[in-house]
């Protein structure tokens, strides 16, 4: 093979996953490895607080189970959460927008999932 092949497919093999990290990184949804995290955690009890202010409802924060976040103006978060009602345990989606200069959050949605549905 020419020397000049050989270098294009070296580079090529060094910038494409540099390229696919910058993409992700920029508006795509990451998943969160360590959904324990205490301001993993915060978020979700901040989603389920903010839920039963708007709505009125007693949900009771349980757990985060999975999640992404989003590099946006700030980072969106896209949890799913166990929360209590007074009778079971279900699983919701919250999306929260936190803008970081501000340190302020933002409760986007907040829904109800299927018995055994994840969205990721």
């Amino acid at each position: 093979m020419n020397n000049k092949v050989i270098f294009v497919l070296l580079i090529s093999l060094v910038l494409l996953p540099l390229y696919a990290s910058a993409a992700a990184r920029l508006g795509g949804w990451i998943p969160i490895t360590d959904i324990k995290d205490p301001h993993v955690v915060h978020i979700g009890e901040f989603a389920v607080s903010e839920y039963n202010k708007q709505t009125k409802s007693g949900l009771k924060f349980d757990s985060v189970v999975s999640g992404e976040s989003q590099v946006v103006s700030g980072l969106n978060y896209r949890l799913v959460v166990v929360a209590d009602d007074s009778e079971t345990s279900k699983n919701y989606e919250a999306i929260v927008w936190e803008e970081l200069k501000q340190r302020s959050m933002n409760l986007i949605s907040f829904t109800p999932l299927l018995k055994n549905n994840r969205f990721f």
